[in-house]
């Protein structure tokens, strides 16, 4: 989804360099320029629109997380069982 977005902001600001509404860059450069604007413009906007889904994949991970403890917890009395 990242790439999603990078990949929009990258077509929309080369639409806008191509439109002379931003400076083409230096010399050939055009194409670095507008890669870098992207990742710049695209990271703040990643952050605020795939916050629903960084928040369903942790709550995903905690769950794990969580189970595995439990199993090793389980895991652990049963070795401490064994030897007393």
């Amino acid at each position: 989804m990242r790439l999603g977005v990078f990949a929009g902001c990258f077509f929309v600001l080369w639409g806008l360099v191509y439109l002379r509404v931003l400076p083409r860059g230096l010399g050939d450069s055009n194409l670095l320029w507008v890669l870098v604007l992207s990742v710049v413009v695209s990271a703040p906007l990643s952050f605020v629109l795939l916050r629903k889904q960084r928040e369903a994949m942790s709550e995903q991970i905690v769950t794990k997380v969580d189970r595995a403890k439990s199993r090793l917890e389980a895991n652990r009395s049963q070795e401490d069982g064994v030897v007393q």
